[in-house]
């Protein structure tokens, strides 16, 4: 159960395996590979479904509802300052760096709504933001295990 637990955890939107590596590590005692596995399947998990279907489910929910019009226009504009920069000195590449940095805002769910807005194409967009999150991973395993360390 800890392990379905891990990758929900991992999937989610915020946390996603920043704070899904510290829990499977720390509170359900699973070994470093165990719980870097199962929370890079759940963070990669929700990267197709948004990629595909944000462009389709963004235009009809905003056709329909001034609310979801307001929401994706904030989302879309939100993430769009966040990543341009980026965009414009690293191309596609920001991805990679952008889903890496293990700080709030910066995974998947925002890298892969970055790809949507900037025309990345499906395949590229996936493989590139998989590469963000197993980096990311293994940057936040590794500060996992260093806390782990020097607390026991």
């Amino acid at each position: 159960m800890n392990e379905l637990w891990t990758i929900i955890i991992a999937g989610s939107p915020i946390v996603e395996l920043r704070g899904a590596i510290p829990i499977a590590m720390g509170i359900f005692y699973f070994s470093w590979p165990k719980a870097l596995i199962l929370s890079l399947i759940g963070n990669i998990l929700p990267i197709i479904p948004i990629i595909w279907f944000l462009d389709k489910l963004s235009g009809y929910l905003s056709k329909q509802f001034d609310f979801f019009n307001c929401f994706f226009n904030w989302l879309f504009e939100r993430t769009r300052k966040k990543t341009e920069n980026s965009f414009n000195k690293w191309g596609k590449w920001a991805l990679v760096v952008f889903v890496a940095i293990p700080l709030p805002f910066t995974g998947v769910w925002t890298g892969s709504i970055a790809a949507f807005l900037f025309g990345v194409k499906y395949k590229n967009a996936f493989w590139l933001i998989s590469l963000g999150a197993l980096l990311a991973g293994i940057l936040v395993m590794t500060l996992t295990l260093l806390g782990i360390n020097i607390f026991s």
